[in-house]
Formats: structure tokens, C-alpha cells, sequence
């Protein structure tokens, strides 16, 4: 973003704090044009210092964890904003079934902040089944991916992914399961060409989404995958 476009910017959110303030969504103090107050948003769980670059989950020096090792991801490197722990997955499930598309908006731009560092080609939402889409009306994917791709200048590139059948419920299925359950789940029609993507979905659980996309992905050339994801369920 230039100079001219960041002061732009602002101007703009100076206007929108003056003109639409509005209040915390957490606990309903004033926020200006912020979903969150500065005190909540202080608050909110933090990733561990130390984690494992291919999957975030904790791992001592940041190095790769034992079991990237031993059974290495599709991906090739995961970021996440937040560990899922209460009041994230609160704003999240608000997000996805409340249809709250602010906090996509809010968590879309911290995204793109904290991924400042990566050269990326292309941001690719993780795609619904049109089934899924149907119910639920958005894909909250694509929700959070459009600030993401937008701040940080990158392609955000909707159709070339799909997801070719409904899955079953992954809630309580082991990792070996949900792969199983996963497998041939999704299609590309595009040639990647060797570009990184970003892979940008709203909650890791095991991680067996993104890798099976990820794999798609890798068959129709992409050279590098990196999983963005609000937040990530940490192994105790």
C-alpha cells in the first residue's frame, strides 16, 4: 500500500470513528469503527511464542514438530491469529452462523498484518460444497480472505477451487478418519505454474481440510502452500 493510500485510509477511519461510532462486541464499551475495544482486543488469547513453522502447533526453538516429521503436510507452512479458545471461537461461530460478516472484515485485515512478511501470488479461500453454501449463504472463507487479499495487493482467486462432494460431519472422527473422510473432496481447473498460495480458511482443527486442499493443489502445479486460518486448536 502506498503512502498516499495509507493516509487515505485513515483519514477514512478517522471520519467513520466521528460519524458511525459503534460498540465493542465483546462487552459493549465504545470502539469507534473497531469490532473490538483496544481493551478486549488486548485481551484475546495469543499464539505461543514457539511453534512448529508447518503446522503452529507448539513446538520448543520454533522448530518443525515431531510429528511434521514424521508424517510432513501437504503444506508447507500454517499460519494462525489466534489459538481456538474462548472468546475467538465465540466471534467465529458469531461469524459463521450469525452471519456477523464484520468480524471477517476485522479478522481478514489482522490476517493480512500478520502475514505482511510472506510473498504470496494468490489467496485462495478453502471452497464450500454449493450444498453448504445453499444453507449457510456466504463462505465465511472467502469472507475473511477478500480483506486479506485486498491489504496485502495479492489475487484473490475464487473459482479455481472447488469442493466436489458434502463431507460428513468431522466432529469426532480421529485424524485417519477425517482424511479418509476427506480424500478426492476437492478439484482445481487451474495450472498454478509453481506460484505460492495462501490457503485461507477460519479454524485448523487437525489440519486434515487444509491438507487434502493442499494436495489438490500441489497436483495442479502450485509450488508452495501456506494455510492462513484465524485461529488453530492446540494439542494439549
Amino acid at each position: 500500500m502506498s503512502i498516499l493510500a495509507e493516509k487515505a485510509a485513515a483519514f477514512r477511519r478517522r471520519l467513520v470513528d466521528t460519524l458511525l461510532p459503534q460498540d465493542c462486541l465483546l462487552c459493549s464499551a465504545p470502539s469507534g469503527s473497531k469490532l473490538l475495544c483496544a481493551e478486549c482486543a488486548a485481551e484475546l488469547p495469543q499464539m505461543p511464542e514457539q511453534q512448529c513453522p508447518r503446522c503452529a502447533q507448539p513446538a520448543p526453538g520454533n522448530q518443525v514438530c515431531g510429528r511434521c516429521q514424521r508424517h510432513p503436510p501437504q503444506f508447507d507452512a500454517m499460519r494462525a491469529l489466534f489459538p481456538y479458545r474462548f472468546p475467538v471461537d465465540r466471534m467465529i461461530q458469531r461469524l459463521k452462523y450469525g452471519h456477523q460478516l464484520a468480524i471477517a472484515d476485522h479478522f481478514g485485515e489482522a490476517l493480512a498484518a500478520g502475514c505482511r512478511d510472506l510473498q504470496a501470488d494468490l489467496v485462495v479461500p478453502m471452497p464450500l460444497h454449493p450444498d453448504r453454501l445453499a444453507e449457510r449463504g456466504f463462505n465465511q472463507a472467502l469472507e475473511i480472505a477478500r480483506p486479506l487479499a485486498a491489504q496485502r495487493g495479492i489475487r484473490l482467486d475464487v473459482h479455481s477451487c472447488a469442493r466436489l462432494r458434502p463431507t460428513t460431519p468431522q466432529e469426532g472422527l480421529s485424524l485417519r478418519e477425517r482424511r479418509r473422510n476427506l480424500r478426492h473432496a476437492f478439484a482445481c481447473n487451474t495450472d498454478y505454474g509453481g506460484r505460492h498460495l495462501l490457503l485461507v480458511d477460519d479454524v485448523a482443527t487437525t489440519g486434515a481440510s487444509a491438507d487434502e486442499c493442499a494436495r489438490t493443489l500441489k497436483l495442479h502445479g502450485a509450488g508452495r502452500v501456506t494455510v492462513v486460518v484465524l485461529a488453530r486448536t492446540l494439542l494439549d
